[in-house]
C-alpha cells in the first residue's frame, strides 16, 4: 500500500502566521503512527517568489520522509533553484522532477507562466512527461502531480486561471494506463473530479481556504479555516482513495 500527504499553497511570506502553518501540518505528519511514504507540495512553496522564502521552505519542509515539491504561479524559477535546490545558476526554464519512491513514480511537472496567474505546459514540459512516462514501466504506479488544475471547478474567477491548453496533458495520460492519478493544487480548497478518465485531486490551501461561489463572493478566500491536507491511498488491489483533513 502507497501512503502520500498531499498539500498545496503554503504562500510563505515572511510572516509567523504561514510559517505557523506550514510547521503545523508537518508536525502532524511527522507524529502520524503510520508514517507517509511521501509528502508532496503542489506548488506556491512561496508567495512572493524571494530566495529568502524558498530558504523558509527548506527548513521546514526538512523531514526524514520523502517531500516532494513543484513550482506554482506565484514561485520565481531562479529563486525557487537557488533557495530550495541549491543551483545557483539563474536558470529561468522549466522545473521538471521525476522522484521514484516506495515503488511509485511522481512526474512533477512545472505548469507556472512566469509573470502570469494561469497554467500551461510548455513544448520543452509535455516533451519532459511524454519521455517520462514512456520509460515507466507499465505496472509502476505513476502520479502526474502540478500545481493548476487542468479541468474546470465551479469557480468564475480561480477557473480562468487553471491550466489552460490541456488537451496534450489529457493525451499523454490517456495514453499511459499506469498514470494512476493527476494531483494539484492552487484552487486552496479540497476537491474532487476526473480529468482524462483518471482522478484528480485538488489539495487543500494551507495559508488558507477559498471560498466557494455558493458560500458569498467576499473575500475570496478565508484564513479562519484551518490547514488542510488531503491522504492519498493507492492499494494492492489497484483502488486509489482520498480522505481530506484539516490540521487543527
Amino acid at each position: 500500500m502507497l501512503f502520500i500527504a498531499h498539500l498545496s499553497d503554503t504562500h510563505l511570506d515572511g510572516h509567523p502566521r504561514s510559517a505557523e502553518r506550514a510547521v503545523r501540518v508537518m508536525d502532524h505528519l511527522h507524529a502520524l503512527p503510520r508514517p507517509v511514504d511521501a509528502i508532496l507540495i503542489t506548488g506556491d512553496i512561496a508567495d512572493h517568489g524571494e530566495v529568502s522564502e524558498y530558504e523558509t521552505a527548506a527548513r521546514l519542509f526538512d523531514s526524514p520522509l520523502p517531500v516532494l515539491m513543484c513550482p506554482g504561479n506565484h514561485d520565481v524559477r531562479a529563486a525557487y533553484r537557488k533557495g530550495l535546490l541549491g543551483d545557483d545558476g539563474g536558470g529561468t526554464g522549466p522545473i521538471n522532477a521525476r522522484h521514484d519512491v516506495a515503488g511509485a513514480v511522481f512526474l512533477l511537472a512545472d505548469s507556472s507562466v512566469p509573470g502570469e496567474d494561469h497554467g500551461h505546459l510548455d513544448d520543452e514540459t509535455l516533451a519532459w512527461l511524454a519521455d517520462e512516462l514512456a520509460s515507466v514501466p507499465a505496472g509502476a504506479p505513476t502520479f502526474v502531480a502540478l500545481h493548476h488544475p487542468p479541468d474546470v471547478l465551479h469557480h468564475p474567477v480561480i477557473d480562468a486561471m487553471r491550466l489552460l491548453q490541456a488537451d496534450p496533458l489529457a493525451a499523454l495520460v490517456a495514453a499511459h494506463p499506469q498514470v494512476v492519478a493527476v494531483l494539484t493544487g492552487h484552487f486552496h480548497t479540497a476537491a474532487a473530479s476526473t480529468f482524462a478518465d483518471r482522478p484528480l485531486r485538488i489539495a487543500p490551501g494551507v495559508v488558507s481556504t477559498l471560498r466557494m461561489p455558493w458560500e458569498g463572493d467576499r473575500p475570496l478566500t478565508t484564513q479562519t479555516q484551518p490547514p488542510g491536507v488531503a491522504f492519498h491511498v493507492y492499494d494492492d488491489s489497484g483502488l486509489f482513495t482520498t480522505h481530506y483533513r484539516v490540521v487543527v
